[in-house]
């Protein structure tokens, strides 16, 4: 039986973390999303999901209590890689 917690925004399978909501084309700076987001606190003050480039102009820091980065898997699913 595999041991899955669910949380808001996210899920925990097995070790892996995936993110669950939904996400659009675009992240929250008008970035077009490909194949990696990142959630993340802003220098602005309030968290936003951003593609690596409005990270590095926008976010602080990957890690536990900070950002957390996640990379699209072929069966369409954020799979938790940093953070």
């Amino acid at each position: 039986m595999k041991h899955v917690k669910t949380y808001e925004n996210y899920s925990i399978n097995e070790g892996e973390q995936y993110w669950l909501s939904p996400v659009s084309d675009k992240d929250d700076f008008g970035d077009t999303i490909e194949d990696v987001i990142i959630d993340d606190k802003t220098k602005h003050g309030p968290w936003a999901l951003m593609t690596p480039a409005s990270f590095d102009e926008n976010g602080i820091k990957l890690g536990l209590g900070w950002g957390q980065k996640y990379q699209k898997q072929e069966d369409g699913k954020w799979l938790k890689i940093d953070g």
